[in-house]
């Protein structure tokens, strides 16, 4: 993730330059108030699709629930934060919930996540629309929000409603159709993609494809005589404006083997490496070449920054009104333009 930093410095930087455009417009530099609209990670797929290995493989984090059937049964908003490059202190996490426990030891971040769950949402398999804030500080990490959200499944189990699927589907739309939320669509390289849950979804919130990346997880799994090479060049009817990008995360028995992330990652470096069919698209292969692919389509939004000032010539001419008249600006982060809307 260490190449969004020019991004964020990048932020910095129009936000001085926001600032000091409202002195210039004779506002007095009197911010009334500033507001930013930062994209958010909404990571859509099916129950095992390996959502939530994608999300671990980015955070570089053993953090989340592992089991059969649906385990992610509430959204868990997970809040990235940079600790300063001279700090001392270990990685650690803290819940919303809890602010007043710093977790150092991500194993019970994982068993706190489980156990926040079934008091929200019982012990059994319903769903929750609550989330769960969680917020992560290391120096490898970056200011940046992400969501891991149910699996879309289709067939209800335990005390689950006869309705589930649309309960889930409707639950991820209220975080995708933010508009600067970034999609990754999770779909496992050995299913079809025209049975993708999580492209249908995406189609139907970001049509034009401007915010979605294709994310294929177990590739190692295809079967013999098969390869993603097609879709990983983005040739096909599936074809995304911002392509996918293939993955081999870490297996059942690897979770089970508590396997480190990092010891995980190299393998899937190694087995992309030695693949001679995926030798011409290693560019799209691995989870480091995704964090490359998320800053590249972040340098593309248009994210804006908001903000209102006073407007000293309406408050000269009518007196201090019961509600103060304000200019409406925006400021373009990937081009640094100021711009007064009213």
């Amino acid at each position: 993730m260490d190449q969004l930093i020019p991004l964020f410095n990048r932020l910095s930087q129009v936000i001085e330059r926001a600032a000091a455009s409202a002195e210039l417009h004779g506002d007095e530099g009197r911010l009334n108030r500033l507001t930013f609209e930062l994209p958010t990670i909404v990571v859509i797929g099916a129950q095992s699709s390996g959502k939530s290995s994608v999300l671990e493989g980015l955070v570089g984090k053993d953090f989340l629930p592992r089991g059969k059937d649906i385990v992610t049964r509430r959204p868990l908003i997970l809040q990235l934060n940079m600790l300063p490059g001279d700090s001392v202190e270990p990685d650690y996490a803290v819940f919303m919930h809890r602010q007043d426990v710093k977790y150092t030891d991500f194993q019970q971040v994982k068993r706190e996540i489980e156990l926040d769950t079934e008091r929200v949402a019982g012990k059994g398999k319903a769903i929750s629309k609550v989330p769960i804030l969680l917020s992560v500080f290391s120096k490898s990490l970056l200011p940046l929000t992400m969501v891991d959200l149910p699996g879309i499944t289709k067939i209800p189990v335990g005390d689950q409603p006869a309705d589930i699927e649309q309960q889930i589907k409707s639950m991820i739309l209220e975080y995708a159709l933010r508009p600067h939320a970034l999609l990754l669509a999770i779909t496992p390289a050995n299913t079809d993609l025209a049975n993708s849950d999580a492209l249908k979804l995406t189609r139907q919130v970001d049509p034009t494809g401007s915010r979605t990346i294709g994310v294929l997880t177990k590739i190692d799994l295809m079967d013999a005589g098969t390869n993603a090479v097609d879709t990983l060049m983005n040739k096909g009817a599936f074809s995304l404006q911002h392509g996918f990008v293939g993955l081999v995360m870490r297996s059942q028995q690897d979770i089970q083997r508590n396997v480190p992330i990092a010891e995980a990652i190299e393998r899937e470096r190694t087995f992309f490496k030695n693949s001679h069919n995926y030798k011409k698209v290693l560019t799209r292969c691995g989870v480091s070449n995704l964090a490359a692919e998320l800053n590249k389509v972040l340098n593309l939004f248009h994210l804006l920054i908001k903000f209102k000032t006073v407007d000293p010539v309406a408050a000269c001419k009518e007196g201090p009104p019961e509600r103060p008249v304000y200019y409406k600006w925006t400021a373009n982060v990937v081009s640094g333009r100021v711009t007064r809307l009213r």
